[in-house]
């Protein structure tokens, strides 16, 4: 990354989580609304949004579209959160780009945040590329997030929980209206005199006929898609199976309507075995992934479970793939996570507890984690700061061939990576890639 760019974001920090469009859309007019030269599909949620927008690009750019990707946060470098193609965004070109937003706010007066100068550059960068189209995961929210700037038709919604109440709602009602305001107004899309489409996901009954009223009153459809059976993935779980889900049909959608709206465009028909067999080659990084070695034998598993909810579809999906099995966990998590209910729900499944920490300093201590785990009547096989070192020490204790759970923070699981990239070829995404700030994730 080079290193003027790099100051500019960090000094954003300051500013933290401020939701709001008038920035954001003070410096796209200045830089000539780039959000505007491409087409746009919305991805909101409380969990899955990552893996959705994974494979939804991938199901676009396999059918020829030159695809956008924007995703957050990221696990070892900012580049990683701009693809076209699968190719994340290189480190001249991110730094000219926002070198470009740092001299607009200048200009207007702005203090852009560190997610709206990222957003934006993902604009900028996706006008400059020409892409067809681009697959924009919310950051917080989605009527006050950045990203909602872009104005796309298509909204896919994966889930809806509990997370940030002090700024989106202390109800998960209050939420969805949020999440699924990314829309715009109501008076702002019935006066454009059409409609947006919501691909639902991840919703109780009562929460499914909230969506479908709030999408009536904004003239809005709401499609359902069907949790598929044939669906294979590298990514373990029937969650990823659900978001795939929404991907497929996401997908489907947006290619019927570019066709429906340009008859004679080179956007071509929705090829639904061309799409399941896409999905089957696609893992998204750090999310119940395997890493397999040389040998074919799987010796981590890696999960960014980071929160009570995301924990119980970990556990779920352990039950399912590996029924009965104990597993050596290597766990660190942040201070503001619930780390007790988190612990709680794991320890059936853990044989040896490692307990860890990276130099972030919103990292729990040992001393707190073994306190948690001793409260549960679990003891702690080993305990350290987290380095390669420290991994080959927990892998030289295991003595059977059964793979390391790693788990409690997306933190923890960009260490992990950035450690093992060099060591398993499902990590080669991530080569070459220096790593970058991720404080405000």
């Amino acid at each position: 990354m080079i290193q003027d760019g790099l100051e500019y974001l960090n000094s954003r920090l300051i500013f933290g989580m401020m939701p709001g469009l008038a920035s954001t859309r003070k410096l796209c007019e200045v830089l000539g609304n780039p959000q505007k030269k491409f087409k746009k599909i919305h991805v909101v949620g409380t969990n899955g949004k990552g893996s959705t927008s994974y494979y939804l690009s991938g199901i676009l750019q396999a059918h020829g579209l030159k695809t956008g990707l924007y995703t957050s946060p990221h696990l070892v470098s900012l580049r990683e959160r701009i693809r076209v193609n699968d190719l994340p965004i290189d480190d001249e070109t991110l730094d000219s780009l926002i070198m470009r937003v740092k001299a607009a706010a200048e200009e207007t007066g702005v203090e852009p945040t560190f997610f709206e100068v990222l957003t934006i550059v993902a604009f900028l960068y996706y006008a400059e590329q020409g892409v067809d189209v681009a697959v924009l995961e919310a950051g917080l929210g989605g009527r006050l997030d950045s990203t909602a700037v872009a104005d796309g038709e298509l909204i896919v919604l994966t889930s809806i929980g509990l997370e940030h109440t002090e700024v989106l709602g202390q109800t998960e009602s209050a939420i969805l209206k949020e999440k699924m305001g990314v829309a715009g107004s109501a008076q702002s899309i019935l006066s454009n005199g059409h409609g947006k489409t919501f691909v639902l996901g991840g919703l109780d009954e009562k929460l499914l006929e909230e969506a479908r009223m709030f999408a009536s009153t904004r003239g809005c459809t709401c499609v359902v898609p069907e949790i598929r059976k044939d669906i294979e993935l590298l990514n373990l779980g029937q969650h990823y199976v659900e978001n795939a889900s929404l991907s497929l049909k996401a997908a489907e959608l947006f290619l019927q309507k570019q066709k429906d709206e340009n008859v004679d465009s080179e956007f071509v028909c929705y090829d639904d075995g061309l799409a399941l067999r896409v999905l089957s080659t696609r893992s998204w990084a750090g999310r119940m992934q395997k890493l397999v070695d040389r040998n074919g034998v799987t010796r981590f598993i890696l999960d960014g479970a980071h929160n009570s909810h995301a924990v119980r579809r970990l556990v779920e999906t352990l039950d399912e793939y590996f029924p009965g099995q104990k597993f050596h966990c290597i766990f660190g998590a942040l201070r503001d996570k619930d780390v007790g209910e988190m612990l709680k729900l794991m320890a059936p499944h853990v044989s040896h507890w490692h307990i860890t920490r990276t130099p972030y300093p919103r990292f729990r201590e040992l001393s707190d984690l073994q306190e948690e785990l001793e409260k549960l009547g679990c003891s702690v096989s080993s305990a350290g700061e987290f380095t390669h070192a420290y991994l080959d020490e927990v892998c030289a204790g295991v003595t059977d061939s059964s793979p390391i759970l790693i788990t409690g923070s997306l933190y923890m699981i960009g260490a992990t990576v950035q450690a093992l990239k060099d060591d398993f070829d499902g990590l080669n995404f991530f080569r070459g890639m220096e790593p970058t700030t991720n404080e405000h994730r």
